[in-house]
């Protein structure tokens, strides 16, 4: 067996076996409340749709900058973990007060402030497992984290409707309890997380412009990355659409959760799978085939005509995260060197997130005026777009951190 064989085959690092425990168990005390949060937003006074889809573009507007910022300055400081002990906290502890709100601008501050702990974390949770692990491991690693962040997913709404149905109607009490699960996620960080040792370059960055929010560190072909992303992003509208696209088909509302439960299933097992392959093959060919994915599956989203085609088309969605969540990952750690990581997954993050809202408005709007062809089609072509582009992004050989 190859050395680098025998590396890929070794355990998790504490830091990331860890994180992966806490995202299984902040998304469940997340996805217990999120796929009830529209319905619940209706019953308060002057909740509506327009008030929602402006809730939830100012919660994912602040986490973006907020992810940039947080990497950026965990770099700076020399500590991962305090951010993402914070993080975690804030969130954990707001989140519950779901339960006890009257009015809409009270749940405004709380899905904000929830989105808050988000932008704090995520991006020092990032470069902690970069960090964290041999580079020739990054891939699973990664593919791990997504994979128990996945799962949460599906356990939390699967725990919601068990509850539900034990206690019909006691939403708000579903939502005070979400503070259980909360709680055990700030306990393990607090106690399970370690500090790496960081790089010299990270504790006295020399780079022009590394003491700033600046791509200058970044050589151009993290910077065509960025951009390859960036466009793809803007093709990525929110998955509500394709619950949507499947009610239109013929899959009744009562299956919805079953088939959202079902692709977040094989959303985790397929990035525990391509997470290990991303450490044997490279990053960027998995990237450009989870794009081709996404584009194979968004034209069968605008070409179907029957419900049974719709649970095909949307468990085959599951490859494109599989294929993608842990290449994106360990490309972004790989052109950034062995120094300015958490500015490097800042910026990954905020390309994503800055493009959320504008990928859905566009895509709606498609949708509304033109019909699903137009919509899943250009949605279909930026990604082929991104996909030329990225093509032209050199990588370097993976570096010994």
């Amino acid at each position: 067996m190859s050395s680098k064989d025998s590396r890929t085959d070794q355990a998790l690092p504490r830091n990331v076996r860890v994180l992966g425990l806490a995202s299984l168990l902040n998304d469940i005390a997340s996805e217990m409340i999120f796929p009830l949060l529209p319905g619940f937003l209706l019953t308060l006074t002057a909740g509506n749709k327009f008030a929602l889809g402006l809730i939830e573009g100012l919660a994912d507007s602040v986490a973006s900058l907020l992810k940039l910022w947080s990497g950026h300055w965990s770099d700076r400081a020399g500590s991962r973990k305090g951010f993402v002990v914070f993080g975690y906290s804030f969130a954990a502890l707001l989140r519950p007060w779901i339960g006890v709100v009257g009015s809409m601008w009270q749940l405004a501050a709380i899905r904000v402030g929830d989105r808050i702990g988000k932008g704090i974390r995520t991006s020092p949770r990032d470069a902690l497992i970069a960090d964290s692990c041999d580079p020739s491991v990054r891939g699973r690693a990664f593919g791990f984290h997504r994979a128990m962040d996945h799962l949460g997913a599906a356990i939390g709404p699967l725990l919601a409707t068990l509850f539900l149905w034990l206690f019909p109607g006691q939403l708000r009490t579903l939502f005070l309890l979400s503070l259980i699960p909360g709680l055990m996620v700030v306990a393990l960080v607090a106690v399970g997380l370690r500090e790496t040792p960081k790089p010299a370059a990270d504790a006295k960055p020399t780079t022009k412009g590394s003491d700033r929010l600046t791509l200058a560190p970044f050589d151009n072909n993290f910077r065509l990355f960025l951009l390859a992303l960036t466009i793809f992003s803007l093709g990525n509208s929110s998955d509500a659409f394709l619950l949507l696209r499947a009610e239109e088909l013929g899959v009744p509302k009562v299956l919805l959760p079953v088939l959202w439960c079902l692709f977040h299933i094989l959303k985790s097992f397929s990035n525990l799978w391509f997470g290990r392959a991303v450490d044997r093959f490279g990053a960027r060919r998995f990237i450009l085939a989870g794009w081709f994915v996404y584009s194979i599956v968004y034209l069968g989203f605008a070409l179907a005509v029957n419900s049974w085609q719709v649970w095909g088309i949307f468990l085959s969605y599951a490859l494109f995260y599989g294929l993608t969540e842990p290449a994106e990952k360990t490309l972004v750690a790989v052109l950034a060197g062995p120094a300015r990581k958490g500015l490097a997954f800042g910026w990954f993050n905020f390309a994503i997130g800055i493009s959320t809202l504008p990928a859905s408005l566009l895509f709606g709007a498609l949708y509304q005026t033109y019909g699903p062809f137009s919509a899943f089609g250009t949605g279909a072509a930026l990604a082929l777009i991104a996909s030329v582009l990225l093509s032209f992004v050199r990588v370097p050989a993976v570096p010994a951190d």
